[in-house]
């Protein structure tokens, strides 16, 4: 397979920051979508959980594939469906069919985890590290910016024109994707069952995988604690912010590029443990900011930038350990982390809906912040050595 170019490396990150994407257009988003479809807001978060269940499920079924089929084949043939599953979006009047498009969404969306585990292949082992550093950092700006755009765009043509137009950079995406990745070498075929099989093997031998993914359960869950209901707090007073100024919000978290990439550096020269404490720790200090600044606008920038290089520095620090455990099954162990992840995301979602019901933003604050302290006294607990298996 031929070697990471600095200009590849940045192409695949900016598809990873696409397809990633689909997932948090919605966010700023749910207030409109609410009154659109004439829902409540309990409801309208179900769609966050729905998304990511379906994201989950791609995981399981769908990425570990990539240890069977060409990856350039099976990462464009996701981001085309990806694409067709946007435009449908856009097209739903109905909230049944909306919510069962937003489930397919998060299948389709998959696409990015496709990319990323070939990207570390490809990879010198001592860069290794920092190569899924700047993969991140795509995956980062798409995460954050997409809030920022969907605000934007749905502010000026209303949040179906978002669909459509990430619809349109998903099929450009995947036609270059086709035209710029590398063809692999034939691997020996195994059969679907088989494989997925392997995957829940992986998770069970693998101690490490396990560790990590508690990790990525729990800043998942974190990060979807605030997300999920941001823009109730930003929409509701004494702010009464309009979709623009939601969206704008995204390009305050986008800070955590920083961390992804420093994280990455100290992957490469075997600090984990350390940064796994320090990250627990901005994690469990940003919901005490974002309770403390609640009402006032800047300090709740200052809380979601600590939030988002906590959890982005613990993610980058995961994915460069789980990665270096079995090199011939990084895409099937990528599903089973990525899993853990994103069901950790739904039931942060889930959890998010139902404190802001009753608690309103100090109930969010309250589980944020007890996630942020599970990390950090897991992290002090466990020591381990980056190459356990």
């Amino acid at each position: 397979m031929q070697p990471l170019s600095g200009s590849l490396i940045t192409l695949m990150a900016i598809a990873i920051g696409v397809i990633v994407a689909n997932l948090y257009y919605l966010q700023p988003l749910l207030h409109q979508v609410t009154k659109d479809f004439r829902i409540s807001e309990s409801k309208a978060t179900l769609l966050l959980v729905l998304i990511q269940v379906g994201y989950a499920a791609g995981l399981a079924f769908v990425v570990p594939l990539g240890d069977l089929i060409p990856r350039r084949r099976l990462a464009v043939l996701v981001f085309a469906v990806a694409s067709v599953t946007m435009f449908a979006g856009a097209a739903a009047h109905s909230f049944a069919l909306f919510a069962a498009i937003t489930f397919l969404i998060g299948l389709a969306s998959c696409g990015g985890q496709v990319v990323l585990p070939l990207g570390a292949d490809m990879a010198e082992p001592r860069q290794r590290g920092r190569v899924i550093g700047r993969l991140m950092t795509g995956l980062l700006m798409g995460l954050m910016l997409s809030r920022s755009f969907s605000g934007v765009v749905a502010q000026a043509a209303g949040w179906r024109t978002v669909y459509v137009a990430a619809g349109l950079a998903l099929a450009l995406v995947a036609v270059t994707l086709w035209r710029v990745l590398p063809r692999e070498p034939l691997r020996a075929h195994v059969s679907y069952r088989r494989l997925l099989s392997g995957t829940l093997g992986l998770f069970a031998t693998l101690p490490m995988l396990r560790r990590r993914a508690l990790y990525g359960f729990l800043i998942f869950a974190a990060f979807s604690t605030l997300w999920t209901t941001l823009a109730f707090h930003l929409s509701a007073a004494p702010f009464h912010y309009d979709n623009l100024v939601i969206g704008l919000f995204g390009v305050v978290g986008a800070a955590g590029v920083l961390a992804a990439n420093v994280a990455g550096r100290y992957a490469d020269q075997e600090r984990a443990h350390l940064t796994t404490i320090a990250c627990g720790a901005l994690i469990l200090v940003s919901f005490v900011i974002l309770y403390v600044g609640r009402h006032v606008v800047v300090v709740l920038a200052i809380g979601i930038v600590v939030l988002d290089a906590g959890m982005q520095g613990l993610q980058i620090t995961n994915q460069s350990i789980v990665y270096s455990l079995a090199p011939d099954a990084r895409s099937r162990i990528n599903s089973a982390y990525m899993v853990c992840a994103f069901v950790g995301a739904a039931c942060g979602s889930l959890a998010a809906g139902q404190f802001y019901a009753h608690a309103g933003w100090r109930g969010d604050c309250l589980l944020g912040g007890g996630i942020g302290l599970v990390i950090l006294v897991l992290a002090l607990i466990w020591r381990e050595p980056i190459t356990t298996t």
